[in-house]
């Protein structure tokens, strides 16, 4: 078909991107939207009735269904009638498919014994793979680890010795640790566990009837998983030891892209991925098994050509073959990667996708997307409430309706047809679903859309050699190992991104995590889009716009200085705001500091230490092993070039020792032992340990009383530096050697974050011109206390406190010279 000189194309070759138009050019309706209201209607009307009592569960079901026939009796059938019948009977099928669900909650002896909090014997089948909580910090110490396994508990014997037979889904929650036998358990195996402690949810609403506490024992198997899942168990562990030479990130993230293993993703790895919303590659999700399709198919609209391409056609597999490959593909993915509800969730949507790769169309597929949305909230109605859901489902339609002519307006202005689908695709979803995920993550990504787009041209390569690996490793160990090595350089790749990305100052920004947050970044949003529409004719705005994003998130240091203030020149101590906990950075050249303590948490000490501008740490000093002083670790360490490691002898909580030394070990830092007399000096800076003493603290028990004490000094300023040392060890160190030199210091970091525990003579002996306390705000210790920061006062000493006023920054010249702090 050719046009007159001069005279427009018609739309659907324009559409192309090609010179010539499309060989086989198709006309595309409009978007049939009938079957998109009753799958809303299933899906709210699910979301609300799963715990509803069970008489408005019924009266729901009896009213939609009742008004929805009479609808459907009354003749002649109108089509606005039918519509709204349609809406009532959905919704009638949803309630009533909730309404089961939720009864199967509240049935049988497990939720009684639950409010008893009794202890039980029981069997449990287990219906998901074990994970392992991370540890978090509360006070001084780190939460033990425990191991999560959704199970049903199918027989259970309370104390009166009757036994009942029953079908409830319980949270097992195991104390264990990594290395437990619980994480090798598979799904479907079946378990008793004896003195087990029942217990109700804590929050209501959850797919769960009770919690099932046991104690750390072994195991006791009553009977082994499914053919199934053993096989898939065997596959995933193939990959897992195909994987466990590679670079650390490439180990951990590889099983996770292909089939959402992400037992050996690091909280740190893990952070970084939600800074830059990279989250949906460690799940399983529909665009892995869209790949492994596209690969036996070939690009989108190809299928039903006699030019089609993929594997398919190489391989001389007829086009009804190549459908029950395909399905067949589909069958094993959901296998290997458990049947699970997030896995038939990325299954159904890959099978959307499967038919627009087939058809070459996408605005029928959005009638397909709404019946599988349907199907499966009346299968599984606690869907309905899962955040997973309705990203997936945000995700696709996004792909289906926004991404397509967002990509078509690209193509119009230049840019090259790959170019354009990626970048709408990357847009479009971004737009869609961060609305919910600040909900999640009470945080708005500004380096979302860059991220992925750079991962996307990672995904596909990793993801097909990643499978490759699996399905070789139970034959051909070797091949599966260098298959994995290929794979590792995409994936390794895809976390650098992630990690680079997360590092940059102005990744993100805070947002109320509410769904009144989200009401507003949408309006802030469409006012965006709408805005941005308006400047893309204008080149000049849209580059002024582009520089200004890109310095909001790059945040280079001197301008930033210029800015903000901060931090201020000439700074000799800072003292970041890192909560409940304690990090002091000592100035010892430019980008050069000596760390003490490193808080509990990495991120904050990480963007302190950015903000600073620190890149090189001769010294890392851990006063003592207290969570809420070497937590953090890991964030000083990321992307630094750190000298050594030097802590206190008294290595108590025994596992927080063992942490530091793992992270240094894992980088190469060498770890060394703090003494008394020590001295040391890096540029401008000195110091020189005044505490523990060579032989053992006072109080062996106790870790604060053997922190590792400073005086360090700059440009004539004098540091003291006391960690968390109670009264015993401060008049100890008033008595020792070392304390003839306590007296006049400039600068106080007062012990303990300024608790009620001090020993009035030393800080007399001090005498501080300024006195600094790290404090968390509402922390539940009362830190710092009144009488402390009075007595300080009654010195003389200027007091600051960073729950009160944010990181603070020592500035000045020592003898008398002028003493400043800054805060931020």
């Amino acid at each position: 078909m050719t046009g007159v000189p001069g005279s427009v194309r018609p739309e659907v070759h324009a559409a192309s991107g090609k010179r010539l138009g499309a060989s086989h050019p198709r006309q595309e309706g409009p978007t049939d939207l009938r079957l998109v209201p009753p799958a809303l209607a299933a899906w709210a009307t699910a979301a609300l009735t799963l715990d509803a009592p069970a008489g408005w569960g019924v009266g729901v079901v009896a009213v939609a269904l009742g008004l929805g026939v009479a609808l459907l009796w009354v003749r002649p059938l109108a089509r606005p009638r039918v519509a709204v019948a349609a809406v009532l009977l959905c919704a009638a099928a949803a309630a009533a498919s909730a309404g089961l669900h939720g009864a199967d909650l509240r049935r049988g002896p497990v939720p009684e014994l639950a409010r008893q909090y009794a202890t039980v014997t029981a069997e449990v089948e287990l219906t998901s793979d074990p994970r392992l909580t991370r540890p978090r910090v509360r006070g001084n110490r780190t939460t033990p680890t425990a191991v999560l396994i959704n199970a049903e508990v199918r027989r259970v014997e309370a104390g009166g010795g009757a036994v009942a037979v029953t079908r409830t889904p319980v949270l097992m929650v195991v104390e264990a640790s990594g290395g437990s036998p619980w994480l090798r358990l598979l799904p479907s195996t079946r378990l008793r566990v004896t003195g087990a402690r029942l217990a109700p949810p804590l929050t209501g609403g959850d797919r769960i009837a009770a919690v099932l506490r046991v104690r750390g024992r072994a195991p006791e198997v009553v009977e082994r998983a499914s053919a199934a899942q053993r096989f898939a168990g065997r596959l995933r562990a193939g990959l897992r030891e195909a994987t466990d030479g590679l670079p650390a990130d490439a180990r951990a993230l590889l099983p996770g892209l292909v089939v959402g293993d992400t037992s050996r993703i690091t909280p740190e790895l893990d952070e970084a991925f939600q800074e830059t919303d990279l989250t949906h590659l460690l799940a399983v999700s529909g665009s892995n098994l869209t790949i492994i399709l596209v690969l036996l198919i070939g690009p989108p609209g190809t299928a039903q050509l006699v030019e089609r391409r993929g594997l398919a056609p190489r391989l001389g597999l007829s086009l009804r073959t190549t459908a029950l490959c395909g399905g067949a593909l589909t069958l094993a993915f959901v296998v290997v990667c458990r049947p699970d509800p997030s896995v038939l969730r990325a299954a159904a949507c890959g099978g959307v996708v499967l038919l627009a790769l087939a058809t070459g169309r996408r605005r029928p597929l959005v009638p397909a997307l709404a019946t599988a949305v349907l199907l499966l909230v009346l299968f599984d109605p606690w869907l309905a409430r899962s955040y997973g859901f309705l990203l997936s489902v945000l995700a696709t339609g996004a792909l289906l309706m926004l991404a397509p002519r967002w990509s078509a307006a690209l193509r119009r202005r230049g840019l090259g047809p790959r170019w354009a689908e990626a970048v709408a695709a990357a847009g479009a979803t971004q737009v869609v679903c961060a609305p919910v995920v600040v909900v999640l993550s009470a945080r708005v990504s500004l380096v979302a859309v860059p991220c992925n787009l750079l991962a996307e041209f990672a995904v596909a390569p990793a993801t097909v050699l990643g499978f490759a690996a699996l399905a070789t490793a139970p034959v051909a160990m070797p091949v599966a190992k260098m298959l994995a090595w290929c794979a590792s350089w995409p994936a390794g790749w895809i976390a650098d991104i992630a990690t680079t990305g997360a590092a940059l100052p102005g990744a993100g920004i805070d947002w109320p995590g509410s769904w009144a947050g989200a009401g507003l970044l949408l309006l802030v949003t469409v006012a965006a889009l709408l805005i941005g529409r308006r400047l893309w004719r204008r080149p000049w705005w849209c580059g002024a716009g582009a520089v200004l994003l890109v310095l909001a998130v790059v945040q280079p240091p001197p301008l930033v200085r210029v800015i903000s203030g901060w931090p201020p020149p000439g700074w000799r101590l800072v003292m970041c705001d890192v909560g409940q906990g304690d990090v002091a950075v000592l100035a010892a050249g430019e980008g050069t500091g000596v760390v003490v303590d490193a808080g509990p948490d990495p991120e904050l000490v990480d963007h302190c230490l950015r903000t600073l501008g620190i890149t090189r740490i001769p010294l890392v000093v851990l006063t003592h092993f207290h969570a809420d002083h070497v937590a953090g670790l890991p964030g000083v360490l990321r992307g630094r070039a750190v000298g050594a490691i030097e802590t206190t002898g008294h290595e108590e909580p025994v596992e927080q020792a063992e942490f530091v030394w793992r992270q240094a070990a894992a980088r190469g830092v060498p770890v060394t032992r703090a003494v008394a007399g020590e001295r040391r000096r890096t540029g401008e800076l000195s110091w020189r340990v005044l505490w523990p003493p060579p032989g053992p603290a006072p109080d062996p028990e106790g870790p604060n009383d053997a922190s590792v004490t400073l005086l360090a000094e700059v440009a004539g300023l004098r540091f003291l530096l006391l960690g968390d040392l109670e009264p015993p060890a401060q008049r100890a160190l008033l008595r020792s050697p070392e304390g003839g030199l306590l007296g006049g210091v400039d600068v106080l970091k007062v012990a303990h974050h300024g608790s009620a525990y001090q020993d009035p003579d030393l800080i007399r002996r001090a005498a501080p011109r300024v006195a600094l306390i790290s404090s968390g705000e509402g922390n539940p210790y009362g830190h710092p206390a009144p009488g402390t920061v009075a007595a300080l006062r009654a010195q003389g000493a200027a007091v600051l406190r960073t729950d009160e006023d944010g990181a603070l920054a020592v500035v000045g010249e020592g003898e008398g010279g002028e003493l400043r702090v800054a805060g931020d």
